[in-house]
């Protein structure tokens, strides 16, 4: 900095007010400066910086896949969020296994970050009880987590039973839910909201028949696909179906398609996370917004809170992001 202050002419305070855009500087210093700068190949050394600062601006989002519609717009939005303040989102892959989450909270990645937020799907509660930050980390998932960390959570339930009862109020009789699973252990996503399709059923007063539970094995357009095939296949009737995610639906209507039943006049559909895609399925799908925007609002505000991470004799605050639902094609309208 100080031959770059001796080539321009200028205090090692002005070429510091340029390249770091602190202070305002005249047209003609800053060019001469920048000019200097270029001559030179001098580079400013942010990791140094960041060293000074006790901070690198960056906040790191660890999520299992990295080409899940979902985390990539979660991915955006809390890209843009940061981006207003100045700061930057990288993100990691876990492969969602227990040793991708803790090679990524490994101690040697904390200098790279202000904060991590992790999508927790192979950890145990025990495994997240004996971890021990460095910085400010916020548990995101449907995973039961230790009330000593900050955690956002979709309200799964919930929005599983808004789903299915504006199903049932549309005039279904048989709704089935496709990516259902054994309802009894509510903390994981697919169980949660097989938990709500049933707590809709029983608050209209109604049995939900276990033959409309149809599992799918991977969260992707051809499970959504073949639960359809698999229904039709086991000659179990339905005239509605919700689909535990806006992807399953999506193949839910490809599906239907294939077997010639027309969407919403033989089945309506509902889907689950109101991914931007789901409103160019044909007919555009109703889905359940789970509160994308709060939950990386909150995100966000609880990693700048944190003022002792790591302290496992702090209180978490635990988060739960409101649901509404998003009328579309593939439900009838209120008649």
């Amino acid at each position: 900095m100080s031959d770059v202050a001796r080539a321009a002419g200028v205090s090692a305070m002005t070429v510091s007010n340029v390249l770091n855009g602190r202070r305002p500087v005249g047209d003609a210093t800053r060019a001469r400066v920048e000019a200097a700068a270029a001559e030179l190949g001098y580079e400013l050394n942010l990791t140094a910086r960041h060293l000074r600062a006790g901070r690198t601006d960056t906040v790191a989002l660890v999520v299992p896949r990295l080409d899940h519609p979902y985390y990539g717009e979660l991915a955006a939005r809390l890209s843009g969020l940061l981006e207003a303040d100045g700061r930057h989102l990288v993100v990691e892959q876990s492969g969602a296994s227990r040793q991708g989450e803790l090679a990524a909270l490994a101690q040697a990645r904390w200098q790279l970050y202000d904060g991590v937020l992790l999508s927790v799907v192979g950890m145990t509660a025990a495994d997240l009880d004996a971890v021990r930050t460095s910085v400010p980390l916020v548990l995101l998932g449907e995973q039961q987590m230790p009330a000593r960390h900050d955690h956002v959570l979709m309200d799964n339930v919930g929005g599983a039973r808004l789903a299915t009862a504006h199903l049932l109020a549309r005039g279904c009789r048989r709704v089935a839910v496709v990516g259902g699973s054994d309802p009894s252990p509510t903390a994981g996503m697919m169980p949660a909201r097989t938990a709500g399709w049933m707590a809709a059923h029983q608050a209209a007063g109604r049995t939900p028949d276990l033959a409309l539970v149809t599992p799918a094995p991977h969260v992707d357009l051809a499970a959504g696909r073949a639960a359809v095939r698999r229904l039709r296949a086991d000659g179990v009737a339905f005239d509605g179906v919700f689909a535990v995610t806006d992807t399953l639906a999506t193949g839910v209507l490809a599906g239907l398609a294939e077997a010639g039943l027309r969407v919403p006049d033989d089945v309506q559909v509902v889907g689950f996370d109101a991914l931007t895609s789901s409103e160019f399925t044909v007919p555009a799908l109703t889905t359940v917004d789970p509160g994308h925007d709060d939950m990386a609002r909150a995100a966000l505000r609880l990693l700048a809170g944190q003022t002792r991470p790591g302290d496992p004799r702090r209180a978490g605050e635990h988060v739960v992001a409101p649901v509404r639902l998003v009328e579309r094609g593939t439900t009838r309208p209120r008649t």
